[in-house]
């Protein structure tokens, strides 16, 4: 019988670590924008930005919309609606259900911050020259199809 040869990992090589390391970077340097002044968290700023970009969500609307675990998701609007930067309103569609917005200065701050990430965002692409931009994205689709694939059901 053949023996296997053994196989090394090699994380820093290894492409889920260096985009997983990337991805913390990028977002510990937008954190740095909402954290201080605005004393957000990463998921309340994601609740923030999800509302300031399409009202009338839902917590499980909210969560699909942003990509996160419905847990932190409830806590983050929790902690926005005690400090009066979300509204709740009962659906009237569905009783049980809750939708969600930007109380005036949930907004106020949300308006605030959208120039500061977008600053951001432009100082870290600006690495990139167009073609590059358009190439990352175009990389990024195929990568996230790819991934989506592992986890389609048969």
């Amino acid at each position: 019988m053949t023996r296997q040869k053994e196989q090394r990992l090699e994380l820093p090589l290894f492409f889920p670590y260096k985009l997983s390391i990337l991805q913390a970077a990028i977002s510990d340097s937008i954190a740095e924008l909402y954290s201080g002044e605005f004393k957000l968290s990463r998921q309340e700023w994601r609740v923030v930005a999800a509302l300031g970009t399409q009202p009338n969500m839902s917590a499980k609307e909210i969560a699909a919309y942003t990509s996160m675990e419905k847990m932190p998701v409830s806590r983050a609007i929790s902690r926005l609606v005690k400090a009066g930067l979300l509204a709740q309103i009962t659906s009237p569609e569905d009783r049980r259900s809750t939708i969600l917005n930007l109380t005036e200065e949930g907004n106020r701050i949300y308006q605030e911050i959208v120039p500061l990430v977008l600053e951001r965002e432009a100082f870290l692409l600006s690495a990139l020259n167009s073609k590059e931009r358009e190439q990352l994205d175009a990389l990024m689709e195929k990568l996230l199809k790819r991934t989506q694939d592992l986890t389609k059901k048969p």
